[in-house]
């Protein structure tokens, strides 16, 4: 009579390890991430007074991502004094992305670029210099300290 009970824990774990078992299209079954990538493009000199424009190339499987779900360019200064809202960029087509400023402080800046693409999501950023940094900018620059983020707003 002992055995019966032994008998039925054995086929209990058999049936449990058979439904652990790897599936011959496990690999099938899941959804492979292909990642989003951005390079931000900025121009190597900024003229004052002068609309000057940042690019974002996106590509995605060694592809130029054309219809992305969105991109946001959020700019501002390091020293909190300056901060441009976060925008949609302008589409200029082949995967790259803009968006236009006019930069009348010297100073360090950052851009940070917000994009998704089938459910992948990235926030690229970049710093860059407009004229002359002040003593503490560069005292933030040789410590290498993170950036002050503006508040995280997200309006997508």
């Amino acid at each position: 009579m002992k055995k019966t009970p032994l008998l039925i824990s054995l086929m209990l774990v058999g049936f449990l390890l058979n439904a652990c078992s790897l599936r011959d299209d496990a690999a099938e079954l899941y959804h492979l991430e292909q990642p989003l990538k951005a390079e931000i493009n900025i121009p190597s000199e900024f003229s004052a007074s002068e609309e000057e424009s940042i690019e974002a190339v996106l590509t995605q499987n060694g592809k130029k991502v054309e219809n992305p779900d969105f991109v946001h360019f959020e700019i501002w200064k390091q020293d909190g004094s300056l901060h441009y809202p976060m925008e949609e960029a302008e589409v200029l087509g082949n995967g790259i992305y803009r968006v236009s400023k006019e930069f009348n402080q010297d100073g360090l800046y950052f851009v940070k670029v917000h994009a998704s693409s089938e459910d992948s999501l990235i926030i690229p950023q970049k710093q860059f210099i407009v004229g002359e940094l002040t003593e503490s900018e560069l005292e933030f620059l040789q410590e290498g300290t993170r950036p002050d983020t503006p508040a995280e707003e997200h309006h997508h």
